[in-house]
């Protein structure tokens, strides 16, 4: 998939120089000229041509072919913090947890019925103490945000990796919105494609030998759908479409074995500037695309 890239004008005055660190510093002109953009008039003429142009991408996407299961990769919250000079990389993890419920809302009104949302990988588990602590406590804010707001809330993950505070935050948002009418959210935290698919391995193999099922008699009849119904999203449809922001081109280990016949959309922007046209031409690409699932 092509990736149309927006450039600015190559001019001096508005791109600024280079420090001594090699970074570009946004020049005098350009600083102003990003504050009038903000703000006054021209604000408001921008609003009501972003708004006429939303309206024509909504109406372009035909009606009956909306995705049942989006994913959704929440990439570039810190390189959208760096960007804005925030010294904290937080700051943009907090922005982007607040662009969740716009999501949802989006989601809902275009009759998508599931939304995996890629919170936490096992990989930023890695991450140093003073970043992951107040990333989990995001995570765990937002979680119960979402349970208060009335989604259906799933988690998905290794809860047993997390800290028992996140674990527990996230079962009990499960448990109280299990059953809730409306758009089914999977908040993935502590989640790790490869882990999945061994977790599902690992649970296929208990759940057999406690039938006094031998090894030779589960290698005889193994079969893709015994995997599946193990899986974090077992009895759940496949996402038909995985959205990634932040302009990377890659799953990085999201949704493996649910993803194999699914649509890909990259777009360029950081996920806390991610807007509705944003989300309604990832959904138009998709229902542009012939699903051949191979045949």
């Amino acid at each position: 998939m092509r990736v149309r890239r927006t450039e600015e004008p190559r001019g001096r005055s508005s791109r600024g120089e280079r420090g001594e660190d090699g970074r570009r510093r946004p020049s005098e002109d350009g600083r102003l000229t990003s504050a009038v953009r903000r703000s006054g008039p021209y604000a408001a003429v921008r609003d009501v041509v972003y708004r006429m142009y939303e309206r024509r991408v909504e109406a372009s996407i035909p009606a009956d072919v909306t995705p049942r299961h989006i994913g959704v990769i929440l990439d570039g919250n810190r390189r959208w913090a760096r960007a804005m000079g925030l010294a904290d990389v937080n700051s943009g993890h907090q922005r982007g947890a607040a662009k969740i419920s716009e999501l949802l809302q989006w989601s809902a009104e275009a009759g998508v019925e599931l939304v995996t949302l890629w919170l936490l990988s096992t990989d930023n588990l890695n991450r140093p103490a003073a970043e992951l602590e107040p990333l989990l406590e995001i995570i765990e804010n937002t979680v119960g945000k979402l349970a208060s707001d009335g989604w259906n809330v799933k988690p998905v993950g290794a809860l047993d990796l997390l800290p028992d505070k996140t674990a527990r935050v996230l079962k009990d948002a499960g448990e109280a919105t299990s059953g809730a009418p409306g758009l089914i959210v999977n908040v993935a935290v502590g989640y790790g494609g490869r882990r999945e698919i061994a977790d599902a391995v690992r649970s296929l193999l208990i759940e057999q030998a406690s039938r006094g099922t031998s090894i030779e008699e589960l290698a005889e009849s193994l079969d893709v759908e015994h995997i599946a119904e193990h899986l974090y999203t077992r009895g759940q449809p496949d996402p038909d479409l995985v959205i990634r922001t932040s302009g990377e081109q890659r799953l990085s280990g999201f949704m493996l074995w649910q993803s194999a016949h699914s649509e890909f959309h990259f777009c360029e922007v950081h996920w806390p500037d991610f807007r509705k046209v944003d989300f309604l031409r990832a959904v138009r690409s998709y229902a542009a695309r012939h699903r051949r699932y191979g045949t």
